[in-house]
């Protein structure tokens, strides 16, 4: 059986990331930063096909993804974790491949998405979500609220990594799910504009959230 790969999104660089990784570390798995371990990397320029590829180098045979969402209904609010079970990225151009087997079926992995959410409420974790659609926007900005008011007719999330990772992972051959936090309310969504001192204070506050529901709940899926 092969390890258990984890890749950090925001949180990991915000205040207390440090402690985010060790807590994946010490439960066994591998710990792989989206944004970089040196130098920040902006959400339109990370490599997605040489962060999977230095997984699966790794030994890893699925992975758990971390990524910071803002939220698109007022009642998922900050601090939420939600598992999501779909995607819209409509705009997407990823893929590793150079042939006609870039024609997949895109998604999370059903089996590794429903045995990461039994063993992740099974642990007594903070609660997890079931199910939600994952709108990936460009980026690196934030959007609009009137662009935020079209996402959320169709989504309950809006973030800028994971649905181009999920594609990739899938051609590399590694099952892949994901586990979203909330950091914020979308552009428009709360009762205040979004700004990113505000961002940044509820990121940090949702590491101790992050950190101890991984404690939590790493140690079941580490196999």
């Amino acid at each position: 059986m092969g390890r258990l790969g984890v890749i950090l999104g925001s949180n990991a660089v915000a205040r207390g990331g440090a402690e985010i990784v060790a807590a994946v570390e010490s439960a066994g798995a591998v710990a792989l930063r989206r944004h970089g371990r040196d130098s920040y990397v902006l959400p339109h320029l990370i490599d997605h096909g040489a962060n999977l590829r230095s997984l699966a180098e790794a030994g890893c045979d699925r992975v758990l993804a971390l990524g910071s969402v803002g939220s698109l209904r007022p009642e998922i609010g900050v601090g939420s974790l939600v598992c999501p079970d779909d995607f819209i990225a409509l705009q997407l151009l990823t893929t590793t491949l150079d042939d006609a087997r870039a024609h997949t079926m895109p998604g999370f992995d059903r089996d590794w998405r429903s045995e990461a959410l039994a063993a992740w409420q099974g642990a007594g974790a903070a609660p997890l979500r079931d199910g939600g659609v994952y709108r990936q926007a460009n980026g690196p900005r934030f959007e609009t609220p009137a662009e935020i008011r079209l996402i959320a007719m169709h989504a309950q999330l809006v973030g800028m990594t994971l649905a181009a990772e999920c594609v990739v992972a899938a051609e590399i051959g590694l099952p892949y799910a994901a586990v979203c936090i909330v950091d914020n309310m979308a552009n428009g969504i709360g009762a205040r504009p979004l700004g990113t001192e505000e961002l940044e204070r509820d990121r940090a506050a949702n590491a101790a959230t992050l950190r101890e529901a991984l404690a939590a709940a790493l140690p079941r899926l580490v196999r």
